[in-house]
């Protein structure tokens, strides 16, 4: 080989080897997406509410005295806790207890002469009795015996009519108290009070049919709470009482309360004409451990419809249209797979065929590039 021949051939070698290394440094950089390994473990159907829910207190009531009035007594604050029988408020009742009075004067007089009466009607058939007895031996006449007998009947007839004007008394004395009892209010049951209406010498005005007047007090049994959640309309059906649930509050970030379906209600509420809920309550499994929640908290209530354990699974996250998901290859390329998929959630999908434990799944799908045929390089793997 001659010398200009070998330096032509060491040329084209240079050339071609520059050619390679601008291809090398030109080609395509591989793809960062974000992956996660298809793994076993537990997976749920589920549905949550479309809008917040709110903590309820399972006794509360809005309490307001049946007559209106100048409060005239006001024994608590809000936020006092009080016990059952309690009296909370009364309002001015001077003119009621003075007929509460007189209907005691007029009661204590009627058993007087009840008493009179009926003593005299007892003296006066002992008297009949006397007159009969010497009438049969002959020491009295018959007209004598049945003036006797007449008088003890009226004087009898006076003590049964005295002792119905005792028992009109009574029933007055009773309607007097019922009068007082319309001015007072008393908690019928254990609770804290959460807010008042009204000050010591404010008049007070029940609530007529119709007229949303504020309560005199609002009174919470916070002992037992549950949750009030509205679900859309077409997830209601699937729901049934003694369901699981889970109930998380935006209160504390992070927290978790076991919670069982108690109530689903018969009928659509429709706030808007688009957003039709049905609402459900659910009671906390554990009182003691919603001990110190607000009643009035936000909640957000998942209601597990059914589950999976140790099935393979993968984020619902990396899922595509037609159940399909991109898997990154052992060269790196993005491969399209067609799944078969059994119960899920917003946060795992069970995978009944399509795909091996381990085998890597794009969750970035969203980032520009991700597309089957693209090489990629997992930028972070996750096994959760």
């Amino acid at each position: 080989m001659t010398h200009r021949l070998r330096g032509a051939l060491i040329a084209i070698a240079t050339v071609a080897a520059l050619a390679a290394l601008v291809l090398w440094l030109n080609r395509p950089q591989p793809l960062p997406v974000l992956a996660q390994a298809a793994e076993r473990g537990r997976v749920e159907a589920s549905v949550s509410n479309t809008r917040a829910g709110e903590v309820e207190a399972c006794q509360r009531t809005r309490l307001s005295t049946i007559l209106g009035g100048r409060i005239d007594y006001l024994g608590i604050k809000e936020g006092d806790r009080v016990e059952a029988g309690q009296v909370l408020m009364r309002l001015w009742h001077q003119d009621l207890s003075a007929r509460a009075q007189v209907a005691e004067a007029q009661l204590a007089t009627a058993k007087s002469r009840a008493h009179e009466a009926c003593t005299v009607a007892v003296n006066a058939e002992r008297e009949a009795e006397r007159q009969e007895a010497l009438a049969a031996r002959g020491f009295v006449s018959a007209s004598r015996v049945e003036s006797a007998r007449t008088d003890a009947e009226a004087r009898r007839a006076a003590c049964t009519s005295a002792h119905a004007d005792m028992a009109t008394a009574e029933r007055q004395l009773a309607a007097a108290d019922i009068d007082l009892g319309r001015i007072v209010i008393v908690a019928p049951f254990a609770g804290t009070v959460a807010k008042i209406t009204g000050e010591l010498g404010e008049y007070s005005t029940p609530s007529p049919p119709g007229v949303p007047t504020p309560p005199a007090i609002d009174l919470i049994d916070d002992s037992c709470l549950y949750v009030k959640a509205p679900m859309d309309e077409v997830d209601a059906p699937r729901i049934r009482p003694g369901m699981t649930a889970r109930v998380s509050v935006d209160a504390l970030p992070g927290r978790h309360f076991e919670a069982t379906v108690r109530r689903v209600a018969p009928f659509v509420s429709a706030q808007e004409r688009q957003a039709r809920t049905v609402d459900i309550d659910v009671d906390f499994a554990s009182q003691d451990e919603a001990r110190g929640l607000l009643v009035g908290y936000s909640a957000d209530v998942e209601i597990v419809l059914d589950s999976r354990d140790d099935v393979l699974r993968i984020p619902s996250s990396a899922l595509r249209g037609g159940n399909t998901v991109l898997v990154i290859g052992a060269d790196g390329v993005l491969e399209e797979r067609a799944l078969q998929t059994g119960v899920a959630n917003w946060e795992y999908t069970e995978v009944a065929a399509g795909l091996a434990e381990g085998e890597r799944v794009v969750t970035s799908l969203e980032r520009e590039g991700v597309r089957p045929g693209a090489r990629a390089v997992p930028e972070t793997t996750n096994t959760r």
